[in-house]
């Protein structure tokens, strides 16, 4: 985590970018500063060009000062790197920094993200400016974190690119017949024989348009480009953490993730980051399972250490189409689930609202009227000071969850890229819609990766587990056999590492598992959902969307069957016994109503508690973004432990208050009042409860 021999409470703030303003507004933000109880800034995001006029003029004299300024005022640093957007003289002169987009068109100089993550340039100039921040800063007793560039993303498919990602192919392949065969080019007539005939795959190649959604002829050759892409840049990534770390070995780095962000493994990437940061921006009105749900992803990135809210905006985004406003107790309810899923930081962006370019009109602790007398500040003073009061109590402490579920990027890459079987397979959905029910049933949860150590859970989810890596089917097969729970869905097992299918029958290595063959997948039309297709479980009657998988039981029970078409009769649902555990599939993607009857029944067969019990006054529907429903109690509940005792979170996300029955009693570090075990507490709409347990 953030340097702890600095820290001894959460960490409040932002980002600040006085060299936006004049001097002398710099004294006046440390006032109302003080006034918020802000302890921390993130400095230096966006200064490279500021920072570095000409190839060889570097002026740090504004830096100099604002970094004197803080001290002074006894805040802590986040220290970033500027790499994010190269300055415009290094476009004009070294060109090769500039990325080429999908369909072959070169950028010009403007926006941020535009650089090249293989250009040579960008490496070289990158790297000398972190350096030379490390080597000026390093005795700065007030740093508690590096923060390298910002908010990495985005593709290049430009010259430089394409001779990387032939290297990249050499290391990971060694020879081309191997490419080859990974790669199934005997199709089409597609053999390569020298490295340089590989190409990137994008519009002018592989890929094209159908329907307004992307695909690809070659889905190998799309999915190692994918996983290439995010090695690029992570390999950015590391040549600045390195140099920093050579002069400030003991100051942690990080960058700033952005959640379920497709384009990038995060889980390779939270491998080389000291401790792991994610902004949060929820949409406005945006079910609270889908921000949750990426906290648990950034915690589970690390195998629950916790982690920093970097960014999140305190009143209004700018991007969106309307740019609705957090309303009255929002901002303080989003910063505790960031603090409720393993936040040790409250973090925000912005400090003082910019006065021109496009985030001119996004949220800040200090609006453009430039004083303390705005409901925001007023909302964000009152925060400060619960967090200063609160202190280190909560700081390292952990969740303990019995239940696991996988999410795997590779798995989400290749599925998206995958030639059918139906457009309406959504990887990211399948996933939500199973840790849902979950979260709307109180059980904790962890979001884990395949290499992770499943041995400690009672149940391992792996929804749409498409590609089944090379091992992971054996640690499965050795945590079932063990009295483990294993759940998973239509469309998994189907291939292997390279996006090759496994043949002898699907779901290929988790078939003796599962004690299934599926024959055959039928697509259901989005026309048709939840009018043709139906199936039955426990005598009621539940829609079957999207795909519905013809299996054969070879050892699994059937628990339910389909109603309709020629394949009426065949299993939908099935478990089968396998050593002391057992092994669920589920063979079509249904509504709310059958998960929380399907999760029910195994979290009682798996022992899985509920944190608490509520009366749910207040569901109301919860949709994916592309159409999961989901019904959820709007109260959110998490557990964390640390050697200071169980921190039992209470969130209220609904418009009407809630009552929550306690399982165990303690006291609300945030109001001071006892509550018994059994005995009912009321969260107000919007409310947060902090307990102590015991």
């Amino acid at each position: 985590m953030i340097e702890s021999s600095k820290v001894n409470k959460i960490l409040y703030g932002g980002d600040y970018n006085p060299e936006q303003w004049p001097e002398e507004i710099w004294e006046e933000d440390m006032r109302l500063f003080k006034l918020a109880h802000v302890d921390v800034v993130t400095l230096n995001v966006f200064s490279w060009a500021a920072l570095q006029p000409d190839e060889s003029t570097y002026d740090f004299s504004k830096l100099d000062k604002i970094m004197e300024c803080v001290q002074k005022n006894g805040l802590k640093v986040c220290l970033a790197t500027s790499t994010a957007a190269h300055p415009a003289w290094m476009a004009r002169k070294y060109p090769d920094i500039l990325r080429t987009e999908y369909n072959g068109m070169k950028r010009k100089f403007g926006s941020r993200h535009n650089s090249c993550p293989n250009s040579p340039t960008y490496r070289k100039y990158s790297v000398a400016l972190a350096e030379k921040l490390a080597e000026r800063y390093k005795d700065y007793d007030n740093i508690v974190a590096w923060h390298i560039s910002n908010e990495y993303g985005g593709e290049c498919y430009c010259e430089n690119c394409e001779k990387a990602f032939r290297v990249w192919l050499q290391k990971k392949y060694k020879t081309i017949e191997e490419l080859n065969r990974v790669w199934n080019t005997s199709f089409w007539g597609h053999t390569m024989y020298d490295w340089d005939d590989v190409v990137l795959p994008d519009l002018r190649t592989e890929e094209f348009s159908w329907d307004g959604r992307p695909r690809t002829n070659f889905q190998g050759i799309s999915l190692d480009y994918r996983r290439f892409n995010s090695d690029s840049m992570l390999e950015c990534f590391k040549l600045e953490r390195d140099v920093v770390k050579k002069y400030t070995p003991e100051i942690p780095v990080t960058t700033n993730l952005m959640g379920c962000y497709q384009p990038l493994d995060y889980r390779k990437w939270a491998k080389e980051m000291d401790f792991v940061s994610w902004d949060s921006y929820p949409a406005f009105g945006a079910e609270y399972g889908h921000n949750a749900m990426c906290h648990d992803v950034m915690r589970g990135l690390k195998q629950g250490m916790p982690y920093a809210l970097m960014e999140q905006t305190p009143s209004v985004s700018n991007w969106h189409k309307y740019c609705a406003l957090k309303r009255p107790g929002v901002m303080r309810l989003l910063s505790y689930q960031a603090l409720a899923h393993g936040a040790d930081t409250v973090m925000f962006f912005q400090m003082r609202r910019s006065i021109g370019a496009c985030e001119k009109y996004h949220g800040a602790l200090i609006d453009h009227v430039g004083t303390e007398n705005t409901r925001v500040f007023r909302e964000m003073t009152a925060l400060g000071k619960e967090l200063e009061q609160l202190g280190d109590k909560t700081l390292g402490a952990r969740s303990r969850a019995k239940a696991a579920i996988v999410f795997d990027w590779d798995n989400w890459w290749a599925s998206s890229l995958s030639a059918g079987p139906s457009e309406a397979i959504n990887y990211y959905d399948e996933v939500f819609t199973y840790y849902c029910s979950l979260l709307q049933m109180h059980i904790p949860v962890d979001i884990i990766g395949v290499t992770d150590d499943i041995s400690g859970y009672q149940l391992v989810a792996a929804p749409l587990l498409y590609m089944c890596k090379d091992g992971f089917d054996e640690k499965i097969r050795k945590f079932v056999k063990e009295g483990g729970t294993f759940l998973t869905t239509y469309f998994s097992g189907y291939v292997e590492d390279h996006d090759l299918v496994i043949t002898g029958g699907y779901p290929g290595r988790l078939r003796d598992i599962l004690g299934i063959w599926v024959e055959e997948s039928d697509a259901v039309p989005v026309e048709d959902i939840g009018i043709r297709h139906t199936f039955t479980y426990k005598g009621k009657t539940y829609p079957a969307e999207i795909l519905c998988d013809l299996l054969h039981l070879e050892g699994a029970e059937s628990l339910g069957a389909y109603d309709n078409d020629f394949y009426a009769g065949m299993p939908a649902v099935t478990k089968n016994r396998f050593g002391k555990g057992c092994a669920y599939y589920v063979a079509t993607h249904s509504d709310a109503a059958f998960y929380r009857e399907l999760l029910t029944e195994i979290a009682a067969e798996c022992g899985l508690e509920s944190l608490a019990v509520t009366e749910n006054h207040g569901a109301e529907a919860c949709d994916a973004e592309n159409g999961a429903g989901q019904l959820l109690t709007m109260v959110e509940t998490t557990l964390r432990e640390n050697e200071e005792g169980r921190f039992l979170f209470l969130l209220n996300h609904g418009e009407k208050e809630e009552k929550v029955m306690l399982k165990e009693g303690g006291s609300d570090l945030l109001s001071g009042k006892h509550y018994e075990g059994g005995a009912g507490l009321v969260l107000e709409a919007k409310g947060v409860a902090l307990l102590q347990l015991g």
